[in-house]
């Protein structure tokens, strides 16, 4: 007899009072809240910046900031050899369009980018 009516108390929910409703709200707007904040947890992900973009945007920087004296002093030697008559045009020529790719590498991806629409 005992046993059924532990049974009966198992399956028999408790009846509402007016002291469980306001616990009732309470747990109803704190489910509503976490429902809410993982919802917009999709828009909070897609707001960071991609680790790759940032890593290859600041071994650009660097390769410019290595390039830039490098492009100068290079410059300077090609214009000492052609004031001696020293050197191949080619040369020259090789050393113009190394520099324009080594500066112009950016707007050339988002070129070729734009070309493909990517």
């Amino acid at each position: 007899m005992v046993a059924v009516m532990r049974f009966k108390r198992i399956l028999d929910p408790p009846k509402e009072t007016a002291a469980s409703a306001p616990g009732r709200r309470a747990k109803a707007a704190s489910a509503i809240l976490v429902a809410l904040s993982l919802s917009l947890l999709p828009m909070a992900v897609f707001a960071q910046a991609s680790p790759f973009m940032t890593g290859a945007t600041a071994l650009q920087a660097n390769l410019l900031a290595w390039l830039t004296p490098i492009a100068i002093i290079l410059v300077m030697v090609l214009g000492g050899m052609a004031m001696a008559n020293r050197m191949s045009w080619g040369w020259a020529l090789g050393a113009i369009l190394g520099i324009a790719i080594a500066f112009g590498a950016p707007q050339i991806v988002s070129w070729v980018r734009g070309m493909f629409g990517v």
